[in-house]
């Protein structure tokens, strides 16, 4: 399938009730009216309470409890359904390390859960978020991710497909660190800044990218409605100093009072993060400002004929260390636009 039409589809997101999941319903709803219907998938009654709430019952929402360990539920899930978003994934890098099998069940078994269910019920078009951490992975949480990624892409030529009756497009997009997601670094700051006027970080040095929820999101659609199947997209995202982030954080919310205590590095944390790898950017090309493509090592003439007029990265390979870099006005004026900040 050359080109997905995401108006008129049905669609499924699983892990559809966290930070992404709000944003990704949210800008479904603005910019694709003519949906038909977005399943939210997820194993937690509560969060599907509130987003149901938060939503206000809107008819095309639908409401699924249910874990992407669990191929029955995900296979009664999907019947009928055109395009599934991947989010759900345990994603935190301490809680990956500490409870290292739960990890794989979710974040591999429940990748191929998802395949698998999609390939039964004739899905056109699966789209796995991944992350910066799945690249040169230094922690479980990133080699987890990295597996998943591997699932997605290799599902396009692993299978049989009759493309006259069923071709299914499996794709991956990896980002970042994004702005105000359940967990990150933002609303900690603020969160310690209010609570204690002081704040923890790990070095001052480090680098991280950052991106708002609804940037994140828009580019995805790009990826959705330009990709062929095979694809990892690459979002171009700048990025930040923990220095930066946490002056900026203490002009916002703290005083000439507020401290910051160096905690050094947690387990399996990097200085600088990768989005594309040395091994990757030969493979690369650059879609648009905003996105590179990594295409696969596998060979495939479509891939390949579909980007043969794109330029290469000239990178020896992306980072958080060479890629733009925010000052503090810039990441100031970025935090502004962050509604749920400033209540």
């Amino acid at each position: 399938m050359s080109h997905t039409t995401i108006n008129k589809s049905k669609i499924l997101i699983t892990g559809g009730t966290g930070s992404w999941g709000h944003e990704l319903v949210k800008q479904l709803l603005e910019k694709y009216p003519d949906v038909e219907e977005i399943r939210i998938y997820s194993r937690g009654e509560h969060k599907q309470v509130s987003m149901r709430q938060e939503f206000k019952n809107h008819p095309k929402l639908k409401f699924i409890i249910g874990d992407v360990r669990d191929k029955n539920i995900l296979n009664y899930a999907m019947a009928g359904v055109d395009i599934v978003f991947h989010l759900a994934a345990l994603k935190h890098v301490p809680v990956c390390e500490e409870n290292t099998w739960e990890a794989v069940l979710t974040n591999i078994n429940g990748t191929q859960n998802v395949i698998e269910a999609a390939l039964n019920n004739k899905v056109k078009k699966i789209v796995d978020v991944s992350t910066d951490k799945a690249v040169d992975p230094f922690n479980l949480y990133g080699m987890t991710k990295a597996c998943g990624e591997k699932l997605m892409i290799n599902s396009n030529f692993n299978y049989s497909f009759n493309e006259k009756e069923y071709a299914p497009s499996f794709i991956c997009i990896r980002g970042g660190n994004v702005i105000g997601t359940n967990g990150s670094v933002i609303p900690l700051f603020k969160k310690q800044l209010i609570e204690k006027n002081r704040i923890t970080v790990t070095e001052l040095e480090m680098t991280r990218y950052l991106m708002s929820t609804r940037e994140a999101i828009s580019l995805i659609f790009t990826a959705v409605e330009n990709s062929i199947g095979g694809e990892l997209f690459v979002m171009n995202m700048p990025a930040a100093t923990v220095q930066t982030i946490a002056n900026v954080m203490i002009t916002l919310f703290g005083n000439k009072d507020s401290q910051i205590d160096i905690m050094g590095k947690r387990p399996g944390e990097k200085t600088h993060e990768v989005l594309v790898s040395k091994n990757e950017c030969p493979f690369t090309y650059i879609f648009s400002d905003n996105y590179y493509v990594v295409l696969p090592q596998i060979h495939d003439e479509k891939l390949q004929k579909r980007y043969k007029d794109y330029k290469k990265l000239n990178l020896s390979e992306f980072t958080s260390e060479n890629t733009t870099r925010l000052s503090e006005d810039e990441l100031v004026a970025l935090l502004k636009k962050e509604s749920w900040l400033w209540p």
